[in-house]
């Protein structure tokens, strides 16, 4: 039944290129370009604007509380387009509350506290860290948020520094701003017309970080969000684990937008997702050029549906025989021109008839898939003869591609409306969307890309000057960045995935302490081992940083006075063994072997089985020696022995 017009864009002839296909030219040849958003917790005790407790989790609650969002105009007179989006959904929210983790300022029935200054100046102190200027007077402003991640219906947010720039491959990534803000609420469900979110998290301070599009490669973003993710992690001043950092990842080629992927948990993702996307982009641009030849303008494309619930009633398609059997409505929609461009794949097993199928999922909340049918697509759904006389009830040519939806009335006029604004923004090209990151790589649409008519200022909250004895107080007692500390480490003779991870980590303050500690006369430790001891987790962990470094500097000077060996510190997680004279650790070493039991059956790898008898014996006489003498030293004594 599909009669496909010819195409003319050499792109649209061609299978879309797998990941990993494309070099550094093709990118730039497509006009690639990648920014980051960067999301992290910070390390706190309690919220930004309240004093209930940050980063405690609950599955259980004592209350719900239903709200319906609406949007409301901006400072302008204006309202933004991802909240009339929003509205159009006629979503139901319901918030799941714990008394120990949200209050009344949570639920929008209270004013907020004044900002917590510990996240303040742990704001600030990352903000220098990224080579921002700071803010001379921190503003609060609201950005408005309606799909009911936050009850109050926007988030509180302020500009902390501008203008930043970190280093990579040879350049510099420069960093627009960095803000602080309230985290959102969790996600509990999303199914029709009903949202449920847990408030636990919500209102947790959260710095994020945005960079130019300086990236031109899939790889180069994810690395910039390494580096990004791994100078705060450094500071200490971020919270660590799931769900602790995100990141949104911004989009565009040559002739397409600005797009936004949201929530991208995992920086391993990133290089297939912006891949991907980069595909759907170039493919939406050569559809529009398409529709230009074919003389297909947004203005010739009408919003009329045509009921044809009576002619499919009885039908042999199980899912829509279901559904009219249950009083659902279902409705038409021709799409003329759009001949052989909805079966045109946009991303890996996705066609452009996907962003239809979203629209219709988000927006009209018809989530049940398959959610639509397609005149021209070769699956089993209506019939031959019920697809005649669908397409005559629509008063169009048998070529051209109809939509049919079936649900609720209300919401299958909402998608009949949809699907004619989808159409519509495909003669224009790449409409500018938020859009969210699937497992496979893909990703799918979430809402509209929101505006600058969704921020106004906060009127309940003054400007909060930034003093200088403040800003020069917390910049006094910076850290060093992980690729100076990298370079320090590697100046030493560290080696250099050792260099890599004590770069970033939490024990880089132990190692500056510990390291011009180390006996080079009597050369028991080396650096590589203490970097290798405090990196290691089963190494024990004493709770806070004070008894850390008694702790480390104890066993340091144990280990420089021979008492104990390095070996000590990896196998015992209460009282370190005591290192035994070598007579005795011997007379041990015989003893066990008198009780060595048999060694099982050959190897074939191994003929002579001198290898298989070795590491049989060690495991065997290592048991009461472990930690207490040298594994080389009990290692030649077994060779010694066995030959």
């Amino acid at each position: 039944m599909d009669h496909a017009l010819p195409l003319s864009d050499p792109w649209l002839l061609r299978p879309l290129p797998a990941f990993g296909q494309l070099s550094a030219t093709d990118y730039t040849d497509l006009g690639f370009m990648v920014g980051l958003e960067v999301h992290q917790q910070l390390l706190t005790s309690r919220k930004l604007f309240c004093r209930c407790p940050a980063g405690r989790y609950q599955t259980d609650h004592q209350a719900e509380v239903l709200r319906h969002m609406r949007p409301t105009l901006s400072e302008m007179g204006e309202y933004d387009g991802t909240a009339l989006m929003e509205f159009k959904t006629r979503k139901n929210i319901i918030y799941l509350l714990n008394n120990e983790t949200v209050c009344t300022y949570d639920m929008d029935d209270a004013p907020p506290f004044e900002i917590d200054d510990v996240a303040l100046d742990h704001s600030i102190a990352i903000g220098m860290l990224l080579g921002c200027n700071i803010v001379g007077e921190v503003h609060i402003t609201r950005k408005q948020y309606l799909d009911g991640s936050i009850p109050t219906g926007f988030q509180r947010t302020a500009i902390i520094g501008t203008d930043g720039d970190i280093p990579y491959g040879g350049k510099n990534i420069h960093i627009r701003q960095i803000s602080l803000e309230e985290d959102s609420c969790r996600e509990v469900s999303d199914q029709g017309h009903e949202r449920v979110y847990r408030t636990d998290r919500l209102g947790t301070p959260l710095i994020e970080t945005v960079t130019d599009p300086d990236m031109k490669t899939p790889e180069e973003a994810r690395d910039v969000g390494q580096i990004i993710r791994h100078l705060a992690r450094a500071s200490g001043l971020v919270r660590t684990g799931s769900g602790a950092g995100r990141q949104d990842v911004n989009v565009s080629v040559t002739g397409g937008t600005r797009i936004e992927i949201k929530g991208v948990s995992s920086l391993r993702a990133i290089p297939r997702l912006v891949h991907n996307e980069a595909l759907r982009q170039r493919t939406l641009v050569g559809i529009r050029k398409e529709l230009a030849r074919r003389g297909v303008t947004s203005a010739a494309i009408s919003d009329e549906g045509f009921d044809v619930t009576a002619i499919v009633r009885g039908t042999d398609c199980k899912f829509i025989a279901k559904a009219v059997d249950k009083g659902a409505a279902v409705m038409a929609i021709p799409l003329p021109g759009f001949q052989g461009l909805l079966q045109l794949q946009t991303q890996p097993r996705t066609s452009f008839l996907k962003e239809f199928s979203d629209r219709i999922r988000v927006i009209a909340c018809i989530d049940d898939l398959p959610n639509l049918a397609l005149s021209t697509q070769e699956v089993p759904t209506l019939s031959s003869g019920e697809w005649d006389r669908v397409i005559k009830a629509c008063s169009v040519e048998p070529d051209v591609p109809v939509i049919v939806v079936w649900g609720r009335r209300n919401d299958v006029e909402t998608a009949i409306r949809e699907t004619a604004i989808r159409a519509r923004e495909a003669c224009e090209g790449v409409p500018m969307e938020t859009r969210q990151a699937l497992d496979d790589g893909t990703n799918g649409f979430e809402r509209i890309l929101p505006g600058a008519d969704r921020m106004y200022p906060d009127t309940d909250l003054p400007p909060i000057p930034l003093l200088d004895e403040r800003v020069d107080g917390i910049r006094a007692s910076l850290g060093t960045r992980p690729w100076e500390r990298y370079a320090s480490l590697k100046e030493l003779g560290v080696n250099h995935d050792l260099a890599e991870r004590l770069s970033r980590h939490r024990a880089w303050d132990l190692f500056l302490l510990l390291y011009p500690k180390l006996d080079a006369e009597t050369g028991h430790l080396g650096l590589n081992t203490l970097a290798s001891m405090l990196l290691d987790r089963s190494c024990p962990r004493p709770a806070s940083m004070a008894a850390a470094r008694g702790w480390w500097e104890k066993t340091l000077d144990r280990i420089n006075s021979g008492e104990i060996i390095p070996e000590a510190v990896w196998n015992s997680d209460e009282e370190l063994l005591t290192r035994l004279e070598d007579e005795e650790a011997r007379s041990i070493f015989d003893e066990a072997l008198n009780y060595l039991p048999p060694d099982g059956p050959d190897d074939p790898d191994d003929p002579d089985g001198q290898q298989k008898r070795e590491h049989f014996a060690m495991q065997h006489v290592m048991k009461d020696l472990r930690g207490r003498v040298a594994g080389r030293k009990v290692r030649a004594w077994i060779s010694e022995v066995l030959s």
